[in-house]
């Protein structure tokens, strides 16, 4: 018997080029239902970047209005511009019974597991196999210059001491491996009884059932 479960809000941290990216597009691909949050900013879109695609580009004035009006999951200011995840869009997804997936860092994550959908959330950590091997991916994409690698490597274990605030933490060291464990992961989260409201009302049919046949 399938039941209409709650979505879960599903959060990937992890330093640059430990894999974060690598195993959300593996999650995406696995489960075509699992929506990715689509982040608000206040900064300019640039070419090419579609709005309520790439990203909701917002005024000041109304990132600001939905932040005090509890209408942003989580935010943050970066290099004078704001970013967040609105909350409406998600909110709906789930009580939908669909997956939302977040990209986010540990102050991002932190604000929205300390949200009123707290309880919904599935944090995850990744970790690089070695602080060697995470310089050498880095390089490895080609897509930074030597000077952007070394502020991503000096950021990088600011964020894994974070490590311990997250349900989950896995070593990729082995990207189908670490993508094995994921999934397992999200299919046991979502057969938690708090993911499944029906199972109240299943209960209750079945001690019906149980009485009219004493």
């Amino acid at each position: 018997m399938t039941m209409q479960r709650r979505g879960l809000l599903i959060i990937l941290s992890s330093p640059s080029g430990a894999g974060k990216s690598t195993l959300s597009r593996c999650l995406l691909e696995w489960d075509p239902s699992l929506s990715f949050s689509v982040s608000a900013t206040t900064r300019e879109p640039r070419p090419g970047e579609v709005d309520g695609q790439d990203y909701h580009f917002l005024s000041q004035e109304a990132f600001k209005r939905d932040v005090s009006q509890d209408g942003m999951l989580e935010h943050a200011h970066v290099f004078g511009n704001f970013y967040g995840s609105p909350r409406a869009p998600v909110e709906k997804a789930i009580n939908a019974g669909r997956d939302v997936l977040f990209d986010i860092d540990w102050q991002g994550a932190q604000q929205i597991v300390n949200s009123a959908l707290g309880q919904h959330t599935l944090s995850i950590f990744i970790l690089p196999p070695s602080i060697a091997e995470l310089r050498r991916r880095l390089v490895r994409r080609g897509q930074d210059t030597s000077e952007v690698i070394a502020k991503r490597m000096q950021k990088s274990w600011d964020e894994i001491s974070h490590w311990g605030s997250y349900d989950y933490v896995l070593i990729n060291d082995e990207l189908d491996g670490t993508f094995d464990d994921l999934k397992t992961i999200v299919t046991a989260t979502r057969l938690k009884r708090l993911q499944q409201p029906g199972l109240v009302e299943h209960v209750r049919r079945l001690q019906q059932e149980f009485e009219e046949v004493q």
